[in-house]
């Protein structure tokens, strides 16, 4: 039961990580002006995308053998649902990131501000996504 228990932690850290990104980093990122606004976003995504992806493979490995070690649907279902992160950053976010990062600081002005804005509702998803993957490891755990 430990890979569950560490399944859950994974995906909890993955939540509050993306969570504390869509409630509070990325608003407050918002208050500045469009320059200071990319700047800052590129400074932060360098560092999140890393550390969020480990997250959820790791996650994702460990809910899955959960699931091998207890033929518990419901840890895979939440493995699942952690890796869906992938996929979604890949194929729905990533355009988004290319085009900030493309971005030329001195060039950002309103359509900037736009993709950051649209970048928030796509990152919130994440956030979603990682929280029911925890629901789902903790139910793993808790009905046994």
């Amino acid at each position: 039961m430990i890979a569950g228990c560490i399944a859950l932690m994974l995906a909890g850290v993955f939540t509050g990580a993306a969570f504390y990104i869509s409630f509070a980093e990325q608003p407050a990122r918002l208050a500045l002006d469009d320059r200071a606004l990319l700047v800052e976003w590129k400074l932060a995504y360098r560092r999140g995308y890393s550390m969020q992806a480990t997250l959820a493979l790791m996650g994702f490995l460990l809910g899955t053998w959960a699931w091998h070690l207890t033929g518990k649907g419901v840890f895979l279902t939440g493995a699942v649902v952690l890796f869906a992160n992938w996929p979604w950053t890949i194929f729905v976010m990533l355009p988004t990131n290319k085009e900030l990062m493309a971005t030329p600081v001195e060039n950002a002005g309103t359509e900037t501000r736009a993709l950051l804005e649209r970048w928030n509702y796509l990152h919130w998803v994440r956030t979603l996504l990682g929280f029911v993957s925890a629901l789902a490891f903790f139910f793993g755990i808790a009905f046994e």
